[in-house]
């Protein structure tokens, strides 16, 4: 995995560096959502959800360069209200993610390298453009799934869709 990048921050392995406009609290937040929701996954199934939230970072609703409902920037995708359960005042992963706990160390890099590829691969996008998903283990498909939704893939426990209303 390498980044093809004119200029480096800080490496977060010898082989990889990242790309000057993605901030520290952008690769935090995002690979802390990932460990959240998908850390019982392979590392492609992370990479998956992480690119899901690529998606939604680089779309513009509606082509008018106006804020999405869904927050702007990998902070305000992943920390808008009701979009990610992990971040929900309720959710009992929430301590993680705030620091409260902490995230196993091994987890957490893995995440992390699963953010950053996420952030900065421009291979083909797994999830087919995916911006929402939701994972098998939930009791009953969100109302969401329905049309005009389009489901795009399956990546180990999370089904992608595209064209959420």
């Amino acid at each position: 995995i390498a980044a093809v990048v004119t200029e480096c921050a800080r490496p977060v392995r010898a082989f990889l560096c990242l790309e000057k406009s993605m901030s520290e609290k952008d690769i935090d937040v995002l690979a802390r959502t990932i460990w959240a929701e998908a850390r019982g996954e392979g590392f492609a199934g992370q990479v998956a959800v992480g690119r899901c939230i690529r998606n939604r970072v680089e779309a513009d609703l509606g082509s008018d360069g106006k804020p999405d409902w869904w927050g702007e920037g990998y902070v305000g995708v992943c920390q808008a209200p009701w979009q990610f359960s992990c971040w929900n005042k309720n959710d009992p992963n929430r301590p993680y993610l705030t620091g409260a706990k902490a995230i196993p160390e091994t987890e957490y890099a893995r995440a992390r390298e699963a953010a950053v590829t996420a952030m900065t691969s421009k291979d083909p996008d797994p999830t087919g453009g995916a911006t929402h998903y939701y994972s098998t283990t939930m009791a009953s498909p969100p109302k969401w799934t329905g049309h005009p939704a389009r489901r795009t893939t399956k990546i180990g426990r999370h089904i992608f869709f595209k064209d959420v209303p």
